[in-house]
């Protein structure tokens, strides 16, 4: 696990030495270990490395291939490294790194080819030094970040975005885009491919990008259907799949240990590394606050599962302290508010271990979601016309038979948009304008063509997959590594993501949210001690933004401009943090999509700190 930067010329200049390990610096936090810088005729390659496997000068990267055709930077791991090696059987590997044996494959198959093998979580760039082409990649699931920025002197391609919009290439043309400010602001992220400056990108999920020249070309070599094939899910069968995923993901030549909480996810990862892995260690924080602490199940679960435990402490007074601190671990504009516990349980980990296996995924995979039951269960209501339904449920909601304001929404697409987007739309709408939500997320959350229950069921989780997923992947990604740890996530195993993908949750099962978890976990642990409802390691968002964090609310949003005030109306959303703090409404969250902002912007020097 790493953080690059890379320069592909188009005839023009590289930067100098000087600059450009500057712009690597602001990575280092992802690669502690080790940094290397590579340079050719037309391109540059950095290398910030958190070593986990070959140790030794050998693993080290930038690196080229043995025919010295190819140079390499690859962040991540590639879990079939070993499969690879033996399937091809390659041999003198000067390496037992997974990055070997990625460049002996170069050597031998075409680039794309080479990519589509792989299994793992990762961002590669090669540059093929032959053709002066440049092949940028990105894991099926997105787990790790890729951004590239497009200029007429060539390529900038990083794993951190400050990297890409603090070039000099960009640094005098940088220009917002309002769509996604307003995609910022409703989501509280980026969403692939886009970013909030012009001309800068991010890879999609699965995505193959070929540059030669002025050429660019893109390719999606991995992306799971939006249709299922809605076969019965068979436990073995995932059972089996699981196993294999945990198995792979145990590799590492440093301290690996899990995630363990009070939950479902981490507990089965932690049980499925325990059969393969005896000396395996769980890792959980307890919270001195009970409505928070899952401290009391992990514990059980530990002793069931016979796994040393750590076992660390902390209070909700640490966790405000390091609020504003957690900032920097972001590039990017990020308003997820659980970053702050994501951030610190990452840091507390990483006194201990070096790598670590989360439960990530599962949700998105198995209809771990409430929204994801509710919206299948209200969708009825969108087969009657707009206006008698709006009069129905009025009816209905004071008789007390239903209370529910779904109909309210003028289609199913605005009503599932609702479950995800934390600022509400007609103020968005009042700060915006005309802006509209860009043609990508459009597609995103396009439902027209689902007809049939299965079909919609899908396409529930291949949205979540796509959309909300990348929140969490980005919020995980970037708290862990702002902490030098390596955070693993055997549910995002290629073969396990297609065997969910292929096998459909009877729609009657969908209200006992991951039934298919659940049962392979009741195989582990028994029943009686598992945790009937998850409390989830959170925080009072709300008091502290009316309370702890309110004089610098005010300092930050309320009396300064807004970063990117010239595209939207500013006074609308400060009206709307005043009539919060005023108890005029409750939304913490979408307060804190506005407040994150602005810390971003701060933070990364767009505007002054004052």
């Amino acid at each position: 696990m790493c953080g690059f930067l890379g320069e592909y010329t188009r005839g023009g200049q590289l930067i100098s030495k000087l600059e450009f390990s500057s712009l690597l610096a602001l990575s280092k936090h992802r690669g502690p270990d080790s940094t290397k810088i590579s340079q050719g005729a037309f391109y540059q390659l950095g290398f910030n490395r958190l070593a986990l496997l070959d140790l030794t000068p050998a693993g080290e990267q930038p690196k080229s291939s043995p025919s010295g055709r190819y140079a390499m930077v690859f962040n991540g791991e590639v879990y079939n490294f070993k499969l690879l090696a033996k399937k091809y059987r390659l041999t003198n590997l000067r390496s037992s790194s997974d990055t070997e044996v990625i460049l002996q494959l170069l050597d031998i198959l075409p680039v794309e080819k080479v990519f589509q093998e792989l299994n793992g979580m990762f961002a590669i760039a090669v540059v093929d030094t032959q053709t002066q082409a440049l092949h940028l990649t990105r894991d099926f699931a997105g787990i790790k970040p890729l951004f590239f920025g497009e200029h007429e002197k060539g390529i900038v391609f990083a794993s951190q975005f400050d990297q890409v919009f603090k070039h000099p290439w960009f640094q005098k043309q940088l220009s917002l885009r309002p769509e996604v400010i307003k995609e910022y602001f409703a989501f509280g992220y980026m969403q692939a491919p886009n970013t909030v400056f012009k001309n800068i990108y991010q890879v999609l999920p699965g995505e193959y990008i070929y540059i030669k020249g002025k050429k660019l070309v893109k390719k999606r070599i991995t992306e799971f259907s939006q249709k299922s094939n809605s076969k019965n899910i068979d436990i073995k069968g995932l059972q089996k799949s699981l196993a294999k995923a945990v198995q792979l993901q145990l590799q590492s030549d440093r301290s690996l240990a899990s995630f363990l909480s009070g939950g479902v996810d981490s507990p089965l990862i932690t049980a499925y590394a325990r059969k393969n892995k005896n000396e395996i260690q769980a890792f959980t924080l307890e919270v001195k606050d009970k409505a928070y602490n899952e401290a009391e199940y992990a514990k059980k679960y530990a002793k069931v599962l016979k796994v040393a435990h750590e076992l660390v402490q902390v209070d909700k007074k640490e966790l405000l302290q390091i609020v504003d601190e957690h900032f920097q671990a972001f590039s990017d504009p990020f308003g997820d508010y659980s970053s702050i516990p994501t951030y610190l349980v990452t840091q507390k980990a990483q006194k201990y271990h070096t790598a670590m296996l989360s439960g990530d995924g599962g949700d998105e995979l198995f209809y771990g979601y409430p929204r994801m039951y509710d919206f299948l269960n209200k969708r009825h209501w969108f087969k009657i016309p707009t206006s008698l339904r709006k009069q129905l449920i009025k009816v209905t909601n004071k008789l007390g038979l239903t209370n529910t304001y779904a109909p309210f929404f003028q289609n199913l697409e605005q009503f599932w948009l609702s479950k995800h987007t934390k600022l509400p739309e007609g103020l968005l709408s009042k700060s915006f304008g005309e802006v509209e939500f860009s043609k990508e997320i459009k597609q995103l959350y396009q439902l027209e063509k689902f007809k049939s229950k299965s079909d919609l069921q899908h396409f529930l989780k291949w949205n979540e997959f796509y959309a909300h997923m990348q929140r969490v992947l980005m919020k995980v990604d970037r708290t862990s590594m702002k902490n030098s740890l390596e955070v693993r996530v055997p549910f995002l195993d290629k073969h396990f993501i297609a065997y969910s993908w292929n096998h459909l949750v009877d729609l009657k099962q969908l209200k006992n949210l991951k039934k298919p978890l659940k049962d392979l976990l009741a195989q582990e642990i028994p029943e009686k001690l598992l945790m009937k409802k998850k409390k989830g390691f959170s925080i009072p968002l709300e008091k502290w933004l009316k309370n702890e964090l309110k004089n610098d609310l005010e300092k930050t949003v309320l009396e300064r401009d807004l970063f990117g005030k010239q595209f939207f109306n500013q006074m609308v959303l400060k009206e709307y943090i005043k009539d919060f703090l005023r108890g005029g409404h409750n939304n913490a969250w979408g307060v804190w999509h506005i407040y994150a902002w602005q810390k971003w912007a701060i933070h990364q020097e767009l505007i002054k700190n004052e």
